[in-house]
């Protein structure tokens, strides 16, 4: 259904020159590019203009997005290409590989004031952890976890395989296990949640 509309918004800024249904199509994608753009650049200004220009082309260009299939992959790689060449520009670019989600859910089978508080902390750990892997494995994390991209999608968007995709997602899992292992060796409290299942083994 969103993809039906998706393709409409398309054709109407294609063949109308709609300015309104291209502000649709910024205010449906504008936030997560812009959060995606964040976690390769690392600063919020530089990642504004990425994805403002981005859109700026769009427009420019607009009489050839009937000949896109899939838009939200198509501009996720548009932004990525910007984010690597803005920083090819201040730096040598190391390689980027890829990682994977990690499900947790700290609101499952939360019972008491003080089982809500303890996810609440696990939750705070988790996100500390995460924002401690490596930046190629962030940017993949937040592509399958906060973004709802595929695997399949994701590969696409940073032009590898999804073998190296599930590779790095599991070597990422493993990095944030580890790191949960030694919080949960010191409090017992946090131990009684793990066994609890409020995040799977």
């Amino acid at each position: 259904m969103m993809r039906r509309e998706q393709l409409s918004l398309q054709e109407r800024v294609a063949l109308h020159s709609d300015q309104q249904a291209f502000k649709q199509l910024f205010r449906l994608y504008y936030p997560g590019l812009y959060q995606f753009a964040s976690s390769i650049v690392k600063c919020k200004e530089v990642a504004e203009e990425i994805v403002n220009d981005v859109f700026v082309t769009l427009w420019t260009k607009r009489e050839s997005l009937t000949s896109i299939l899939n838009f939200k992959v198509y501009v996720y790689i548009a932004v990525k290409n910007r984010c690597f060449n803005h920083i090819s520009r201040e730096r040598s670019l190391e390689s980027i590989d890829l990682f994977e989600q990690l499900e947790v859910d700290c609101t499952e089978r939360v019972h008491t004031p003080e089982d809500m508080m303890l996810a609440s902390e696990l939750q705070h750990r988790i996100n500390k952890l995460v924002q401690e892997l490596p930046p190629r494995c962030l940017i993949v994390y937040k592509l399958v976890k906060e973004e709802g991209f595929k695997y399949k999608e994701v590969a696409e968007i940073l032009n590898i395989s999804i073998r190296t995709v599930e590779n790095q997602i599991a070597a990422a899992v493993r990095k944030i296990a580890e790191g949960l292992s030694v919080d949960f060796s010191e409090d017992k409290n946090l131990q009684r949640l793990l066994k609890q299942r409020i995040i799977p083994n």
